[in-house]
């Protein structure tokens, strides 16, 4: 009798820990069921323990030839892909190539910025507080559509420019750090940045559908993009004239199953050590609104802690987070635009108001 009752006590417990995972879970599914384009247009995956409880396409991939997404579909992953360069990065710092406190003037001495040369470490790129600008805000409109290839094809929109401020004083978001973690890894190595991520990131993550393309390129089940401009226009113009590959800073082509695979690989070791992920994933410095580790986001704002990253773009908005607590995976990957509150954003905002307790804001 005194088994059985254990048994039986082991039972109810464990019934209650199910049962209470599965409410917000289920209340997430009822959600996302209920979501109906135009508001959103997109991919959504949740996993919980690396098992898939949902997932589903809404909207178009092409608007103007009526085709729809699907759960396999491409998207541009825009910042994103930041992650998986810091992941690049760290894999040469546990090989002994790079330090992260020496200054990249010891790997890279012809760069053409003594200051950087001289004082930006890549604990600091890896950071954003490096004190480079983000090229991506502040030269975009000088951009358009440029044969923008190599690393180097980059380096007149922000090598010459004067730091922000002193390297290691403060936060600001720096797509032009990005780049130079991007010529770290390729000096180090001695292959290309898409090579290496290639031959090191994906294949060993198993994700055999990201892509190094084009916006504008023709691939089978691509998704355009389509910009509303963040909300200040109320008609949807096509994307294919800002930027053209994927470099250290963003814009690889991926699915939510390759980027399941990618966090699955991160978050269990596979990648890098399991100290070196773990410092990665800590709160090393503080952002804007989060704190920030290396390449990724540390949030601890509300009732548990989410990592992952966001992206943004035009014809882009994104968001891959895992909830530490509940050990859940949530995956958003859209080909539109929208204002904050809106699309991409007030999806994330509620999976956060169930797993974390976010105050949902107001739609405007």
């Amino acid at each position: 009798m005194h088994k059985k009752s254990f048994y039986l006590t082991c039972f109810l417990m464990l019934s209650k820990f199910v049962c209470s995972q599965t409410v917000g879970e289920n209340r997430i599914i009822d959600y996302l069921e209920n979501i109906t384009y135009p508001e959103f247009s997109g991919v959504v995956l949740m996993a919980q323990k690396d098992s898939v409880f949902f997932e589903k396409a809404y909207g178009y991939a092409s608007l103007e030839y009526d085709v729809k997404n699907r759960v396999n579909t491409l998207f541009n992953t825009a910042s994103i892909t930041k992650t998986m360069t810091a992941v690049a990065a760290l894999q040469l710092v546990e090989k002994g190539l790079l330090d992260l406190e020496v200054p990249v003037g010891n790997y890279l001495p012809n760069y053409p910025n003594q200051t950087v040369r001289d004082s930006v470490t890549a604990h600091q790129l890896l950071t954003h507080t490096s004190g480079l600008n983000n090229f991506l805000v502040d030269e975009s409109q000088n951009m358009g559509k440029l044969d923008l290839v190599d690393i180097k094809d980059y380096l007149p929109f922000f090598a010459t420019k004067p730091l922000l401020f002193s390297p290691g004083s403060k936060y600001a978001y720096s797509a032009s750090g990005y780049m130079v973690i991007g010529l770290l890894i390729e000096k180090l190595s001695g292959l290309s940045y898409h090579q290496y991520l290639d031959e090191h990131v994906f294949a060993k993550a198993g994700m055999e559908n990201t892509l190094a393309i084009p916006l504008d390129s023709i691939v089978k089940n691509k998704a355009s993009g389509y910009t509303s401009y963040f909300g200040e226009s109320n008609t949807y113009s096509k994307n294919d004239t800002f930027l053209e590959m994927a470099n250290p800073a963003g814009f690889y082509y991926s699915n939510t199953e390759d980027l399941l695979k990618f966090f699955k690989a991160l978050k269990n070791y596979r990648l890098i050590s399991e100290s070196l992920t773990k410092k990665m994933m800590s709160p090393l410095v503080k952002g804007y609104y989060t704190n920030y580790g290396f390449g990724i986001s540390v949030d601890n704002r509300w009732g548990q802690t989410i990592v992952g990253h966001t992206g943004g773009w035009y014809g882009v908005q994104c968001e891959l987070m895992y909830f530490e607590k509940d050990e859940i995976t949530a995956i958003i990957l859209s080909n539109v635009d929208t204002a904050e509150g809106k699309g991409m954003n007030k999806i994330s905002n509620y999976i956060k108001h169930v797993l974390a307790n976010k105050t949902i804001p107001k739609s405007k």
